[in-house]
């Protein structure tokens, strides 16, 4: 193996706190970009219309040459996007949820411009990142782009939007925890090198949220820690070339997931489970995750899912299907077989499971 180099690209724009959709123009003007092309998700207009385009439209510095309200993250809708938009345009700003995040995202990629992410939910990483969730001949593909230019979060929104999208991402933020130790698990079985700057980034990503004080899941201060989390989870991902440093066995059992039932959970609630499963397979930390799952009420939410635990199963199984060249816990059979078992023995996965 060649001695391994890093050229990464991190965000340049990055403001967390409150109010900061009302100062957008401001933001992406400092940067130097005058003419940007949106792309707001499915009802944003009616909840933020009047803020987001109160502020890009105050200042004549700013242009905003074209507006694109979308729900459609097929490859088609993108490709016929990316190249009909003006020629002038200098960055694509996206707005809204994970779709609508993922279609700005791989329209910039396709025509080489930055790309702007103003989430309004933290659901999982994929506003930080550079990986896209894009349906190509009708099937879900995960597909790589690039890093976000810049990172705009306003936390009163967030802390607007349903509690189930905070606790996805408090689900997909403790996956690194056994996403690292997988990938440990693989340098030592010679499957893979592992990149130490991105296992150190990973790791702090998770333990800077897992061990803050805090009373509610809603405070300002939670919720920039959140975000602040995920966005280095999504640099650890740049860093190491790849997803390994935050996705691993779990990630694996909730695209199973996703293939095998007619209607998947929000990502970051099936990762949360499946990562509390493995961190028990693993014997790794497992009392933390609990302690911060159980803590934060993410537990309590899942429980009013009514999840079948015949899914899980059956997700184990097909796990290492969905990625065949990687060497994860999950692709061991020994380990699948915990992982089954430890469904209807730990207490607390019997009762999100609702099992007797």
């Amino acid at each position: 193996m060649k001695p391994q180099t890093h050229r990464i690209s991190i965000p340049v724009i990055m403001e967390v706190g409150p109010n900061k959709l009302e100062e957008l123009d401001r933001y992406i003007l400092k940067s130097g970009i005058k003419k940007i092309v949106l792309f707001i998700g499915e009802g944003i207009r009616d909840l933020f219309g009047d803020i987001i385009f109160g502020s890009l439209n105050r200042n004549k510095g700013l242009k905003v040459l074209e507006e694109n309200e979308c729900d459609d993250n097929s490859m088609e809708y993108i490709t016929s996007k990316a190249f009909s938009i003006p020629a002038d345009t200098e960055a694509i700003v996206g707005i809204g949820g994970g779709k609508v995040l993922d279609v700005a995202k791989y329209v910039a990629f396709l025509r080489d411009l930055p790309f702007i992410s103003v989430p309004t939910s933290t659901a999982h990483d994929g506003f930080a990142s550079s990986g896209c969730s894009l349906y190509i001949n009708g099937h879900r593909t995960s597909v790589h782009a690039r890093m976000p230019y810049g990172i705009i979060v306003d936390t009163a929104i967030i802390k607007k939007s349903p509690e189930r999208f905070i606790y996805s991402g408090l689900g997909d933020i403790v996956s690194k925890i056994t996403a690292v130790y997988d990938w440990l698990f693989e340098e030592e079985k010679g499957v893979t090198r592992v990149d130490d700057l991105a296992v150190m980034i990973a790791k702090k990503s998770v333990n800077s949220i897992v061990r803050m004080p805090y009373t509610d899941i809603k405070e300002d201060f939670f919720i920039k820690e959140l975000v602040d989390s995920l966005t280095m989870s999504g640099i650890a991902m740049e860093i190491a070339g790849n997803s390994s440093p935050a996705s691993g066995s779990e990630h694996l059992i909730s695209h199973a997931l996703d293939k095998m039932t007619l209607k998947p959970q929000l990502h970051g609630i099936q990762v949360g489970i499946a990562s509390y499963i493995m961190s028990l397979v693993q014997n790794h930390r497992f009392k933390r995750i609990r302690k911060f799952l159980s803590d934060t009420g993410f537990f309590s939410y899942v429980k009013t899912l009514k999840l079948n635990p015949d899914d899980y199963i059956k997700a184990i199984d097909m796990a290492p299907d969905i990625k065949p060249n990687r060497m994860t816990y999950i692709h061991v059979p020994e380990y699948r077989e915990k992982a089954k078992e430890v469904i209807f023995e730990d207490s607390i996965l019997k009762d999100i499971f609702n099992i007797k």
